[in-house]
């Protein structure tokens, strides 16, 4: 499997979506302003710092989803002890069943990879039964790169992308980001966030 080759093969500093500190994921879940005992997903988390600041935040319910078991098996190692604190799920995101609803559906750099209409609505459907709250997506800007680690992937514009979740989820704000990959080249980010909308208003 791909994702599983990627994660066996490759350190953090050789591959491009690597962040130290994920600063704009953060704000935006700040911006959220949320308690620390919000249900928070990360989707495509697997070896992402993101879960290492919302442990240090105080966050308590965590919850890291990725495709790849190699990918988590590094998350665990590097958190140690405190990966007990966070619940681990394996599966690819259009499969996922989620069990609860989340107040946080966080995800960078995971949703250009679904390039076809089916997957995106699959996408789009459990993020509609998964998330009670709040939604953020980092996916790769219609300046973005054509390619990514080897994959063809899918660019949105700001209009594309809340066109695609607007179901269930008005924007409430985007911005672009240039992420400067340890290779030293550039990619350009479209983050938006979301609030569900509540069927008993006239949405």
């Amino acid at each position: 499997m791909h994702w599983e080759k990627v994660y066996a093969s490759k350190q953090p500093n050789e591959v491009s979506w690597t962040q130290q500190t994920p600063q704009t994921s953060l704000d935006f879940i700040h911006r959220f302003n949320l308690s620390k005992e919000a249900r928070i997903i990360d989707i495509g988390g697997g070896d992402s710092k993101l879960v290492d600041h919302l442990l240090s935040e105080g966050y308590e319910n965590i919850t890291v989803l990725d495709i790849s078991a190699k990918a988590i098996d590094k998350a665990k190692q590097r958190l140690s002890e405190r990966a007990a604190d966070v619940t681990w799920i394996i599966s690819d995101v259009i499969d996922f069943e989620p069990r609860l609803s989340y107040d946080i559906w966080h995800e960078r750099a995971t949703f250009h990879f679904l390039t076809t209409d089916e997957e995106v609505k699959k996408y789009a459907a459990v993020v509609e039964r998964a998330v009670s709250g709040y939604l953020m997506i980092a996916t790769f800007s219609d300046t973005g790169p054509e390619k990514c680690s080897g994959l063809t992937v899918k660019r949105y514009n700001e209009i594309q992308l809340a066109k695609e979740f607007a179901k269930s989820f008005e924007k409430i704000h985007c911005l672009q980001e240039d992420h400067v990959t340890p290779f030293h080249t550039r990619q350009n980010f479209l983050f938006c966030g979301f609030k569900k909308l509540n069927r008993n208003t006239n949405h």
